[in-house]
This record gives structure tokens, sequence and C-alpha cells, in this order.
């Protein structure tokens, strides 16, 4: 099984070919850029494919991150990976975007992975280690989130969500990762195949809704 692996749920652009047979990464790029992921993307994907000396036909499996992570920047690695899906006709794996970054922080231990929602708010979700989500990923404004569940805010902290408001998360540690890594990704989505787990499906994780609005006193004009 190869696996292509892809996520911009975060602002990093990360792509990763993994041999899970071998349970080995082939080859991988990162690049943190949070504008320009519709840019960035393809040319990872070329560039993390010819370092493996492999073509895109070689490939098995598609893995993508879904999310939670903002509107524009998600729906990229989505709608490449269904692209390439389509083309190829090969299976897609979903997997939780903060699922991705508790297995690459690779703790023991209860801990939090928060990402940077933007407008001043989180995507969180808990663990009970690495491999082990508690409950469902949520969105919140981090001193709202430090009243709902204060018990939460003193546990080891991944994520670039928990780094920014150190404030509140005052386990956040810079050893941790702060975005996605597809390596982690693809390792995981391997592991929980051999296992016999159904993946998610390659459909987004907004859990709110998109920041572009219909203005408030917009008329539609129709033809006479």
């Amino acid at each position: 099984m190869l696996m292509l692996a892809l996520d911009t749920a975060t602002p990093a652009v990360t792509v990763a070919l993994h041999d899970a047979d071998g349970d080995r990464t082939l080859a991988a790029g990162h690049q943190v850029d949070a504008r320009r992921h519709g840019e960035l993307l393809l040319p990872s994907v070329d560039r993390v494919l010819s370092e493996a000396g492999r073509k895109l036909t070689d490939v098995t499996d598609l893995v993508v991150g879904v999310g939670p992570g903002p509107y524009t920047g998600l729906r990229v690695g989505l709608a490449t990976a269904e692209a390439f899906a389509a083309a190829l006709g090969l299976p897609v794996h979903g997997v939780c975007t903060l699922d991705g970054i508790a297995y690459a922080a690779g703790l023991d231990e209860p801990f939090l992975v928060a990402t940077d929602a933007r407008r001043r708010e989180v995507y969180w979700a808990r663990y009970a280690d690495a491999r082990t989500r508690v409950g469902e990923p949520a969105v919140d404004r981090p001193a709202k989130l430090a009243e709902a569940h204060p018990e939460v805010t003193g546990l080891p902290a991944a994520g670039a969500g928990a780094l920014l408001y150190r404030d509140v998360f005052h386990g956040a540690r810079e050893d941790l990762p702060a975005d996605q890594s597809a390596a982690a990704l693809a390792r995981l989505a391997a592991e929980r195949l051999a296992r016999g787990e159904e993946l998610l499906p390659p459909r987004p994780l907004y859990l709110r809704r998109p920041d572009a609005k219909v203005p408030a006193n917009y008329k539609v004009v129709t033809p006479r």
C-alpha cells in the first residue's frame, strides 16, 4: 500500500508519501504559509513524488486531513484529494487534522491539541494519549473554553493555537507540533486501517460557518 497523504487545514501545506507495508515515509514536504495553500500544494505533491522516485499512478491510497480548519485552506487539500481519486480511481481516507497533530506529539498521558481558528478562536480536542481522542473536536474562544473546561488549561498542549494563547493554555509546549505533519497523518491512517477501522469520508469538518457572508442588504437583480 503506497499512501499519498496531504493536509491544508492548518497554515502548513504538508504532503508525504508513505509505504504502509514497510511502515516508512519515502518522502515528505512541509511549507508554512496560511495564504498560499492553493499555490503550494500541487508543486509539493510533485516534489515529494519526484524525491521518492515514484509517479502518481503508483499511489494506491489517498489520505487527507478533514479539519477542523479555516474554510478556504481546508478546501484546497480536500478538493485536490478528491480530484486525484476521481482521475485515478483511488480510495480516499479522511482523518481528523487534530488527530494527526496528536499522533505526532507522541505523548502517553492526557493532553490537548489546539489550532488557530482565527476570529480569536481555537479548534481543540482532548486526548488520553497520542492515539486516543476524548470526545469530539470543538471551536471556542480560549477564555470561554477555560471557563467551561478549567481542567484542560493545565494539560500539556500541542498546536499553534495553544502557543498563541499561552495565558489560557498554561501547558503549551514548543517541543510539541504546532502544525500538521502529513507523514504522521499517513502513519496514523495506516495503523487504523491495519486494525480494520473505518476512516472518515473526505468531507470538511468546519464546526462553524464560513467567513464569507452575503451582505445583509443584498438585492437579487433579475432580468426583465
